[in-house]
């Protein structure tokens, strides 16, 4: 009963997706097709690739709340480079992506090493990388670099006249290889076994802190990610993009049936968790008539449910141990 039970949320959270997308296909004309499906992965690429990234550190049993201001730090250094001092996109995009690794692993150090609770590290984190966004500049740098205006109008043509953007290959790209990562790798069992219970991993013998100071790194990562893939969406960079970004990133691997207590989860779910959250703002978009602050009441509504939910489900699972 125990294993079927694990099971329960992610299956709720593709019900709920499904249902939704099927009920938008009743309410309006041209909802159910192809490319409306397509747009989802297309306007939230790079918050599947963050939600990947925060999957883990939530599956760990932590949290990141700099993810936001990390996005915005990568299209400020992006754009400063590339159009203020002429770098190439060859190097800017790695150095970008290594900067995002290195100011993970340096918060998951300083979590594990100085026993300090996560939520305080990473809000520093948050208010540093936003703040190092205006040490650059105060206004929006404008992107008029041919590769990025390139990778930015490319439109990958599918069977049927529908097409995909880059973006979107590359945070599915990302969704396949965290899933395998989660499920078929020693670093997978290790955090979900951290997740579950970090004495327990300590005394079965598992590197505990390079397994959290990796899950911090894999996170900057998909966040410095994430903004390369928003300033290919934004073709700009500025110190107020993806404000409040992180909790989007958290509500949708709630959504996606994650537990905020670490352990139980899979990276799947947090897939359908973001396709939500695109589903609720297409149906708004299609309805014309209601405000885009529909979208954060439906999500909020959806997280309360959802996290009485998990309370229900952890409760279970501890009557049938006992």
């Amino acid at each position: 009963m125990y294993l079927k039970s694990k099971y329960i949320p992610i299956i709720v959270t593709i019900t709920l997706f499904l249902i939704m997308f099927v009920a938008g296909s009743f309410l309006y004309t041209g909802f159910f097709s192809l490319q409306v499906l397509l747009n989802l992965f297309v306007d939230n690429a790079f918050l599947l690739i963050t939600a990947v990234g925060m999957s883990f550190v939530i599956l760990s049993g932590g949290i990141d709340l700099s993810v936001g201001s990390m996005i915005a730090l990568t299209t400020m250094v992006s754009a400063s480079l590339i159009q203020q001092q002429g770098w190439s996109p060859a190097i800017v995009i790695p150095l970008v992506l290594v900067m995002g690794a290195l100011f993970g692993s340096g918060m998951g150090a300083i979590i594990h090493y100085f026993k300090i609770q996560p939520f305080i590290v990473t809000l520093a984190g948050m208010f540093l990388a936003r703040g190092l966004c205006y040490v650059i500049s105060i206004d929006t740098i404008t992107i008029d670099n041919a590769f990025y205006t390139t990778v930015a109008q490319t439109k990958i043509t599918l069977p049927g006249g529908s097409f995909i953007s880059i973006s979107a290959i590359i945070a599915l790209i990302v969704t396949a290889a965290a899933i395998f990562i989660a499920h078929y790798t020693r670093f997978g069992r290790n955090v979900y076994a951290l997740g579950g219970n970090e004495q327990s991993a300590l005394l079965m013998g598992l590197p505990v802190a390079r397994t959290k100071v990796l899950v911090y790194t894999f996170s900057g990562f998909c966040s410095a990610l994430a903004g390369v893939v928003f300033t290919f969406y934004m073709l700009s960079g500025y110190g107020l993009h993806a404000v409040g970004f992180e909790l989007d990133t958290i509500a949708a691997v709630v959504i996606g049936g994650i537990l905020l207590t670490g352990g139980v989860g899979y990276v799947l779910g947090t897939f359908f968790g973001v396709l939500i959250q695109g589903v609720i703002q297409t149906l708004i978009s299609f309805d014309g008539t209601l405000s885009s602050w529909w979208t954060k009441i439906v999500i909020g509504l959806l997280l309360f449910v959802f996290i009485l939910f998990q309370r229900i489900l952890s409760e279970r699972r501890a009557v049938l141990k006992q």
